[in-house]
């Protein structure tokens, strides 16, 4: 009768959980972990030489002109890694720090010369060059200063002539205009808003690493390195958030700052887990459900209430003000647009299943409507059941949360697939110096 619980505290694991780790810890460790970086790399090279030549969006070609090239050096460099390692294996031209110098390369040529590139030809006068959130959340920005609120109400909305009226919505929480303050200050190429989502993006990063490659986790050596290192390539070389930080940019500091929480959290850290995704609350509501499962992994560790102060507290502070000055206009972007019953309709229509059915079907808004709801309470029961008691069951957790949420929502966009694929691919940076060890840690499975 007490078998099978006790081998669960101890670690057990079903088979098909132990297969899959298995299966992907071969695969991610190959020669040292090269192998899936050359493989990365050529990926991205194509999907960036794809885009360049196929996308209908302007900026977007621009960038894969660009990035492909970054991208083809930087699986030439891994491709030499992998061949001297044959050769000379101790080599620290294939070891760790050599892998993290290929990634920051990749990094600078794929995302940051891109994004500078179109920044400054942005400034020259070019209007193709920027998606349309980073013009939305600019003119926050600058009704952040003008008003007191970086929202239009809907008679202002509705005054704007009819192919204005989507760009006058702000569906973002109000500290997402903080990043539109410079651009009112001065028009210049470095206070284009994605050049502060970049620094923004590369300080949480930067934090998230040394949490965990420092203290504890330093005894875990290369092992937990690895993972890390892995956990930054998902966030910042990955086509999808390499593209979307040069040419939009607003969802990759919500991202790192996610997945700053989680290193906190890894580190045994309440109160500053629930500070840094509070912060990414106070920007976007994608980040709610995050900062929802940190507050119940708290609770496991009688520190729900540490982490609830700034995962909650942080976003609402952020809201005051804007409530204050017109909740009118407040409602209006945050809660009746992203829902569908704005003036205008979101141009968000990937084609997922919550979409699709949306559209194909009798009532089909109402079907996926209901499925989603259906899904969020089957995974709010298995957080009440089964709780995350570990950072990395939380990641776990948040991942494919996401991902369903992403996959049954009626209007979503495909750009939001890079949370739940950096969130999966961030847990196993996540574990302790002993699980990273031994390949137990209790609750991994999400």
């Amino acid at each position: 009768m007490t078998a099978a619980p006790t081998a669960r505290r101890r670690g057990w694991r079903s088979p098909d959980t132990g297969t899959r780790r298995r299966g992907w810890q071969s695969l991610d460790a190959a020669a040292g972990g090269l192998a899936l970086d050359a493989g990365l790399h050529v990926a991205a090279a194509t999907f960036a030489a794809v885009t360049a030549a196929a996308s209908t969006l302007v900026p977007h070609r621009a960038w894969g002109g660009v990035a492909a090239v970054g991208y083809l050096l930087a699986a030439v460099a891994a491709t030499g890694q992998l061949l001297l390692r044959r050769r000379r294996p101790g080599s620290p031209l294939v070891g760790l720090r050599a892998r993290w110098a290929v990634t920051g390369y990749a990094w600078s040529t794929t995302t940051l010369l891109p994004l500078a590139w179109q920044s400054v030809q942005r400034a020259g006068g070019r209007t193709d060059r920027a998606q349309e959130e980073v013009l939305v959340v600019e003119e926050s920005g600058r009704r952040l200063v003008d008003t007191g609120t970086p929202y239009l109400g809907p008679d202002a909305i509705a005054a704007l002539p009819p192919g204005e009226q989507l760009l006058g919505y702000t569906p973002y929480q109000p500290g997402m205009a903080l990043f539109g303050l410079p651009r009112a200050a001065v028009d210049a190429w470095p206070t284009d808003a994605r050049v502060w989502f970049a620094g923004g993006t590369a300080l949480a990063l930067a934090l998230a690493v040394r949490v965990l490659t420092t203290g504890g986790h330093r005894r875990a050596g290369d092992r937990t390195g690895a993972a890390v290192l892995r956990g930054v390539q998902a966030a910042t070389v990955l086509p999808v958030c390499a593209l979307t930080l040069a040419t939009g940019g607003d969802d990759l500091p919500v991202l790192a700052l996610c997945l700053l929480a989680l290193a906190f959290a890894a580190a045994g850290r309440p109160g500053r887990a629930g500070l840094a995704v509070g912060l990414a609350g106070a920007l976007k509501l994608l980040a709610w459900p995050v900062a929802l499962v940190l507050i119940v992994w708290g609770l496991t560790r009688r520190a729900g209430l540490r982490v609830a102060a700034g995962a909650l507290g942080l976003p609402a502070v952020a809201l005051l003000p804007s409530l204050l000055v017109d909740r009118e206009a407040l409602v209006e972007n945050v809660l009746r647009f992203p829902l569908g019953h704005g003036l205008v309709t979101s141009p968000a229509q990937s084609p997922f299943p919550g979409h699709l059915i949306a559209t194909a079907l009798p009532a089909g808004r109402a079907v996926a409507t209901a499925l989603l709801l259906a899904a969020g309470l089957s995974i709010a029961v298995r957080l009440a059941r089964r709780p995350p008691r570990t950072a990395v069951a939380a990641a776990l957790f948040c991942g494919y949360g996401l991902l369903a949420a992403i996959l049954l929502m009626p209007t979503t966009r495909f750009g939001y697939v890079l949370y739940p694929i950096a969130l999966l691919v961030w847990a196993p940076a996540l574990r302790s110096p002993v699980s990273a060890n031994s390949g137990a840690d209790s609750g991994d499975t999400a």
